[in-house]
């Protein structure tokens, strides 16, 4: 099976990537996604653990925990200490699920990929790319989020420049959704014409 990860900076268009290999039928998570199940099952108590108060009625509040890490942002490596290592585990779940269910490929996006320095065992990196114009100009359009948290934001990711160069495939989302879910078919259509040996 091939396994292929999805990364790319803030507001590039990540998820609009992830929902053309889902809409074909290809086993597709995120690490997001992931996350949000874990501030409400296995992370809470060790977040909570970490950063009294942040945590609601059995669920860690996103925005409270925002709010702390903002503040003293040496919270990020003792938070990413308990998290990531949930988060590795339950994506190797599913993508050793996907390949006995006999899917040719299966497709994970985890935005902070090379930030991470994991190695996930993927076959083939997809960046999505756009020009930082109009990254500031989605990302500031987006509820809640200012100059400065955008700023903070950026500055801990890889500038999109270097994760271009690391990349596999690369999709520039400032193209018409049309043209990359044409752009992912054809890439998904090779893949599955390889056969079960990839």
């Amino acid at each position: 099976m091939w396994r292929i990860g999805i990364t790319g900076s803030i507001a590039t268009g990540k998820s609009t990537l992830l929902k053309a290999f889902a809409d074909l039928g290809v086993p597709t998570i995120s690490a997001d996604t992931i996350v949000a199940e874990l501030y409400a099952g296995d992370a809470v108590a060790p977040v909570e653990a970490l950063f009294p108060g942040v945590a609601s009625n059995g669920v860690i509040d996103r925005q409270k925990l925002s709010a702390r890490l903002a503040a003293d942002p040496a919270g990020f490596k003792p938070l990413e200490a308990v998290v990531h290592p949930l988060v590795r585990a339950a994506i190797a779940d599913f993508m050793d699920s996907a390949e006995r269910g006999g899917a040719a490929l299966a497709v994970v996006e985890v935005p902070l990929l090379f930030e991470s320095g994991h190695d996930y065992g993927f076959d083939a990196i997809a960046v999505s790319w756009v020009d930082p114009a109009i990254q500031r100009q989605r990302a500031l359009a987006r509820p809640g989020m200012t100059v400065d948290k955008l700023d903070a934001i950026l500055a801990r990711q890889l500038p999109q420049a270097e994760k271009k160069d690391r990349a596999t495939y690369v999709f520039d989302t400032s193209l018409p959704v049309t043209t990359i879910e044409e752009m992912v078919a054809a890439l998904v259509a090779g893949i599955r014409a390889r056969g079960p040996e990839q």
